[in-house]
């Protein structure tokens, strides 16, 4: 059965729905061998978002151990979403400034979301830091360099990557070719020039 906050909320829905409902339920009535999600429960994004993560991961050096909190961080990386109201959330059009700062908050949402459950806290690292940027201009903490945690860095990459690969409503989706110009161009600033490495390593530039 889905968890209640790897559900997307819908456009109508109370925002007690989201935030509060999701910190009720981890509380008191989510069990941690709910997180046990099994391969043929994934497709799509998700897939695509868990398996280049492990493999950098792997490719990385990276503990077994370690790849299985970073896994679970990937399906919880948007978890801190359930706490932005509606109507941020499903505007149509570009956010203003006020709104990008709500949506901005959404990993310390995830941080008060997760750490008040001791079997998803190892987990945190994703959810918290994937919006860190390796020159310390992310948020929300600023983190930089190695302050960043790995899993967090690792995903970074895989994100951007996969939301280029992939059609969106007011755009198509890029060509392989041009999504890695575009991870290769920010190496360095955004991204840790060592995840980039060992990514192109997994998912090397096409041979034209």
């Amino acid at each position: 059965m889905p968890l209640p906050f790897l559900r997307q909320r819908r456009p109508g829905q109370p925002r007690s729905r989201g935030l509060g409902q999701v910190l009720h339920w981890l509380r008191n009535g989510g069990r941690p061998a709910a997180f046990d999600i099994t391969d043929e429960e994934v497709n799509g994004t998700t897939r695509q978002l868990v398996e280049l993560t492990v493999q950098v991961a792997r490719e990385m050096g990276m503990r077994e151990s370690e790849i299985k909190h970073a896994r679970l961080g990937v399906f919880l990386h948007d978890v801190g979403m359930s706490g932005i109201p509606d109507d941020v959330l499903f505007k149509a059009g570009s956010l203003n400034k006020r709104e990008r700062r709500i949506v901005s908050e959404h990993p310390n949402y995830a941080h008060e979301l997760l750490s008040s459950v001791p079997a998803l806290a190892s987990a945190l690292d994703i959810p918290y830091c994937h919006h860190e940027k390796w020159d310390g201009t992310g948020y929300p903490q600023g983190l930089k360099h190695a302050e960043i945690p790995l899993a967090a860095r690792i995903f970074a990459v895989v994100d951007v990557w996969v939301a280029l690969r992939s059609d969106r409503p007011y755009r198509p989706a890029w060509t392989e070719e041009d999504a890695h110009v575009y991870i290769l161009q920010r190496s360095g600033r955004d991204f840790d020039p060592a995840v980039v490495e060992a990514f192109l390593r997994v998912r090397p530039v096409p041979e034209v």
